[in-house]
């Protein structure tokens, strides 16, 4: 007997295919990933902490001041050319990445990686999710966000294995051949049905301000104070986790945990952000994406504090299980919260704005977590710092008012 999809999925199964494997193939442009070859390219290239996260902070810094304006064109190209592209300069990241023979390769490759991967690819999924499915909001956002924890499970481990085997570089010549000629057919099939983002304003009237009747636009939500009230609740898990993740191999050392020992941690990470996704759905459909998020904050709290207290071997499972479980609620919340709060006509205009601070904020955090350790920060200085800041994050949330005020208005 033939199982019946659930009612967000029957509205169209190939779009929300299309949404939750194009935050699964980010995975080649994010931060897990990337960083398990950080051991590998400092020696390589002979680079310490510090000078390697400074040209990874300076990669994904110049991809998000380059996403404010390319992120505009999922609300005017058709979905399977802005997939295209996407999919074009992450294939072309694990390329270079793949051939490089010089230190100064590695900056190109990190920003083709960044803006293609954790830029578009997730911008383009998150914003097919907000676009297409008008109910169900948090449930369509949970499935979403699942390709994240499916790409972490997935890609840490096999790219870890092929490292071991064959080298740094096979990994990502393998990931590129997989990027043009399996990904790419796929996704532009997926995404052939997908209505054009014009109609979505065919019907709209703006007004002297040039804000539509089905939504705000981009300038009306900067005029929102509630926007940069949340934003700091939004970008605390993409901060953190990059923070942490991208010098994990550094932490492991400090902490004498062996590489595999941290590839396996990796586990609870995955599990936890995925299991999260079947809470931080149905609660953001009940009570709302801000108070979710902000509830959603507080096992990544309690996962910073386990880190900086305890030097057991089983504490970065736990810490990274209770931090995964917080990049589900900030997933699934914090990518509801601007189509619940500003609707959908604009809404890629919108998303572009919120996708560039949070690469912008996952620039920073590589190179001034380099700067605190090769200073002599402990990693309990450093989890400690991280705990306080999220919390302050969380209460500021809370204190956004409901409905959204511009002076447009």
């Amino acid at each position: 007997m033939k199982l019946p999809l659930p009612r967000f999925i029957q509205t169209n199964p190939s779009l929300a295919l299309f949404a939750l494997l194009a935050t699964a193939l980010s995975g080649f442009g994010q931060t897990f990933f990337i960083s398990i070859f950080g051991s590998s390219l400092r020696d390589t290239f002979e680079l310490s902490n510090a000078t390697y996260g400074t040209y990874y902070s300076l990669a994904t810094l110049c991809s998000a001041i380059v996403l404010v304006r390319l992120g505009t064109i999922v609300d005017r190209w058709s979905l399977a050319n802005t997939i295209t592209l996407a999919l074009g300069l992450l294939g072309a990241s694990a390329l270079m990445l793949g051939t490089a023979a010089h230190w100064l390769l590695l900056i190109p490759g990190f920003f083709l990686g960044r803006l293609g991967g954790q830029g578009m690819m997730t911008h383009i999924g998150f914003t097919a999710a907000s676009r297409y499915f008008d109910r169900d909001r948090g449930k369509i956002m949970a499935l979403t966000v699942s390709g994240l924890p499916l790409s972490e499970a997935l890609l840490p481990a096999a790219g870890g294995l092929i490292l071991a085997a064959w080298g740094w570089r096979s990994p990502w010549l393998l990931a590129a051949a997989f990027l043009f000629l399996l990904a790419l057919p796929l996704m532009r099939w997926l995404a052939l049905d997908a209505r054009h983002p014009s109609e979505f304003r065919s019907h709209a009237h703006d007004d002297d301000d040039g804000a539509s009747a089905s939504g705000f636009t981009r300038r009306q939500a900067l005029r929102d104070p509630g926007l940069y009230m949340a934003l700091p609740g939004v970008l605390a898990v993409p901060f953190t986790v990059t923070a942490i993740l991208f010098h994990q191999t550094a932490i492991a050392e400090i902490r004498g945990w062996s590489l595999e020992h941290i590839a396996l941690a990796f586990s609870g990470y995955a599990l936890g952000h995925f299991l999260m996704l079947f809470v931080a759905g149905p609660l953001v459909d009940r009570i709302g994406a801000r108070r979710s998020l902000a509830m959603g904050l507080y096992p990544m709290v309690a996962g910073l504090v386990v880190m900086a207290m305890t030097h057991a071997v089983w504490t970065p499972f736990l810490y990274l299980a209770l931090t995964g479980m917080s990049q589900g609620f900030a997933g699934t919340a914090g990518n509801a919260l601007w189509p619940e709060r500003y609707g959908v006509a604009h809404i890629g205009s919108i998303r572009s704005l919120a996708q560039a601070a949070m690469v912008l904020s996952t620039s920073a955090s590589p190179a001034l977590a380099g700067l605190a350790l090769d200073a002599g920060m402990t990693p309990a200085g450093l989890g400690l710092t991280l705990a306080g800041a999220t919390v302050a994050a969380s209460m500021l949330l809370l204190l956004v008012p409901d409905t959204p005020r511009s002076s447009a208005s």
